[in-house]
């Protein structure tokens, strides 16, 4: 997969086929996991979600992939941006009240599964204001399924940093879906 990736970023279109259908099945992985929190009414479907990032993945400018958990990482954070804006979109069109919403490193827990989900992009997003790396240890977990060892590999740091990382990040999270902004991490 990984020299598929690599003849792909250096504009190999017959690369590109060949790899298809090895990366369908990380990408149904990465949707499952990116939309197990989601409703049952929720309208955007995991194969929905697969077809929109292998859109945005394929259409979007090229990237130096360095390997399959490289590719891993990325199509984690194009998921999390397709989420965020039918998140977005189906509140426009509720127009409903914003919810408080807890984070669990497994799911997020909130009667209305969108509202947490745009609580949680908006807390990462100021999380990498204050913290690009814990920010991309949360995503790349919680929205990729990747592991410790994977996330340090992406961020080329060591496994116990990513851990304590990871660790960091969720009670600075806690604490900033609960509304309180000490922003220490």
């Amino acid at each position: 997969m990984t020299g598929l990736l690599l003849k792909w970023s250096q504009g190999d279109n017959g690369a590109l086929e060949q790899l298809i259908p090895l990366v369908h099945h990380e990408l149904h992985r990465i949707a499952r996991r990116c939309m197990a929190g989601e409703g049952a009414g929720n309208s955007l479907q995991a194969t929905a979600l697969v077809n929109e990032a292998y859109l945005r993945l394929v259409g979007g400018k090229a990237v130096a992939w360095n390997d399959r958990v490289h590719f891993l990482a990325v199509s984690a954070r194009v998921m999390r941006r397709i989420l965020v804006d039918h998140a977005r979109a189906r509140r426009a069109e509720k127009r409903g009240n914003d919810l408080k919403v807890t984070f669990d490193e497994a799911l997020l827990v909130s009667d209305e599964p969108q509202q947490g989900l745009l609580a949680l992009d908006e807390a990462l997003d100021a999380l990498a204001r204050f913290d690009e790396r814990k920010s991309r240890v949360v995503e790349m977990k919680f929205f990729g399924g990747l592991t410790a060892g994977e996330r340090a590999s992406v961020l080329k740091v060591w496994g116990d940093t990513v851990t304590r990382d990871w660790r960091l990040a969720k009670a600075w999270l806690r604490a900033e879906m609960r509304g309180d902004h000490t922003h220490d991490a």
